[in-house]
């Protein structure tokens, strides 16, 4: 079995987005010469999601919108965590959105359903975070 690894890093300028990250997957899969297994893509800061879904900029803004309601930003004196940081929201953000990904890898392709692409989703921007990608497999 081969294994392949690489880091992608982000330095997103906003508090929050979505980043389609689905071609720099492809890369590294393109890369580990990797036909058949199993692909995870994990964000490595627990202010940061990887997720699936849609790329349709309507659905983004909704996330946007849901997640603010789910746990606002402001005002941040209504979470404990907040003291040295003001980012408790984009901690549970992080929560609801999930840690990674794994996709199957067929025929050296990642192998989705329609439509599906895979989301670097940033809660507390503004410095440099990193995904990791790794590929196992033949």
């Amino acid at each position: 079995m081969k294994s392949y690894h690489k880091e992608l890093w982000f330095d997103i300028q906003e508090r929050r987005a979505f980043i389609n990250i689905t071609p720099k997957v492809e890369k590294c899969l393109a890369e580990s010469d990797i036909k058949e297994g199993l692909c995870l893509v994990n964000a490595m800061h627990i202010t940061a999601s990887v997720f699936i879904n849609d790329n349709e900029s309507g659905l983004h803004h909704d996330y946007e919108v849901w997640l603010e309601k789910l746990a606002p930003h402001a005002p941040t004196n209504q979470y404990r965590h907040n003291g040295y940081e003001d980012n408790a929201d984009a901690h549970l953000k992080r929560q609801v959105m999930g840690r990674e990904a794994v996709i199957a890898v067929t025929a050296g392709k990642l192998h989705f359903g329609p439509w599906e692409q895979i989301f670097y989703g940033e809660f507390d921007g503004r410095r440099k975070k990193r995904v990791l990608v790794k590929i196992i497999g033949e």
